[in-house]
Order: structure tokens, then C-alpha cells, then sequence
């Protein structure tokens, strides 16, 4: 019986990198990324929201790399805000959350609190991955609005926005 078990299990630890390997179809894969028009209309979508609820803000749209598609600034936003809304952006698709959540996570007395020393971390509400079909594309960072719940806010409303164009 003995031997029969350790046959088993030798066949079965064979049979693992086989069915990985099965599974595994080349050496490169395929993603997704939003086109240039459809990251400007998001953030545009975004903006306007913002407009309308009476704050000057500006979004930024990174791919899924963290790489700036759209950067746009509203007429009297602070001069702060590009470079706010861009790293809340990188912040939202490097660590695939939206950055309300990383903000509440990351507080001093939490584990994660290091992860506010990363080089272009900003754990500051406002970034929002975008998501197709269960794949993330990308991330909107907005910045000027009164709080952090505002500029999420216009930054799910730039999603809400192009969502239709994004489902595949």
C-alpha cells in the first residue's frame, strides 16, 4: 500500500509543471489598453462632473502601467493639482484599489502604513482603477475638490461615463 501511495504521489509531482506547461500557451501575452480618445473622454467626463458640482479640479488618466494617457487642468485649479491627480492615478493602478480605500489602509497605526513611503504614492482619495471585463486598463486620479470622497466622486463619473465603450 505504501509503495501504490508513493507511486501516486511521484505521478501526480510529475504531472504538475506538465499541466502548467499545457496551460501555458507562449512566451507573451495579450492586455488591453484604452485608447487615447477614450481616456480624454473619461477625463473630460470627470471634469465636468466637477464643473457642475462647482470644483475646479484637474484629472489625470494613466494606462495600466501607470504611464499618463490624459492630463487636464481646469482654469482656476491650484497649480498643485496636475501633479496630485497624476500620482493618485499611478497610486489607484499600481496597487489595483481605489486610493479611499489605500488611504484608510495605510494609516500610521497600520501594517501597510510603510507603503505611504513609496516613491509617487499618494494615499489621498480621488484615484479609481478602470476595469474592462474584469481586466484593469487603467486608473483616473482627480485633484481641487473640497475632499478626497469629491474627487472619487468625478473620477467614477468619467468611468460611468465611458463604461459602455469599455464592456467587451
Amino acid at each position: 500500500m505504501k509503495r501504490f501511495a508513493a507511486a501516486a504521489l511521484a505521478a501526480w509531482a510529475l504531472s504538475l509543471p506538465l499541466s502548467a506547461k499545457a496551460q501555458d500557451d507562449g512566451a507573451l501575452v495579450t492586455l488591453q489598453v484604452m485608447k487615447v480618445e477614450v481616456a480624454l473622454e473619461l477625463a473630460q467626463a470627470a471634469l465636468e462632473h466637477c464643473r457642475e458640482e462647482g470644483y475646479q479640479v484637474a484629472v489625470a488618466v494613466v494606462d495600466r502601467f501607470g504611464v499618463p494617457q490624459v492630463l487636464l487642468r481646469d482654469r482656476f485649479a491650484g497649480p498643485h493639482t496636475p501633479d496630485t491627480a497624476t500620482r493618485k492615478a499611478w497610486t489607484s493602478v499600481s496597487f489595483r484599489a481605489p486610493t479611499t480605500e489605500l488611504s484608510e489602509n495605510t494609516k500610521p497605526e497600520g501594517e501597510a502604513f510603510g507603503a505611504r513611503d513609496i516613491t509617487n504614492a499618494l494615499m489621498l482619495g480621488g484615484g479609481v482603477p478602470v476595469d474592462a471585463a474584469g481586466s484593469l486598463v487603467g486608473a483616473v486620479g482627480v485633484s481641487g475638490a473640497p475632499g478626497g470622497a469629491e474627487d472619487e466622486a468625478c473620477a467614477r463619473a468619467g468611468i460611468d461615463a465611458v463604461a459602455d465603450q469599455l464592456a467587451f
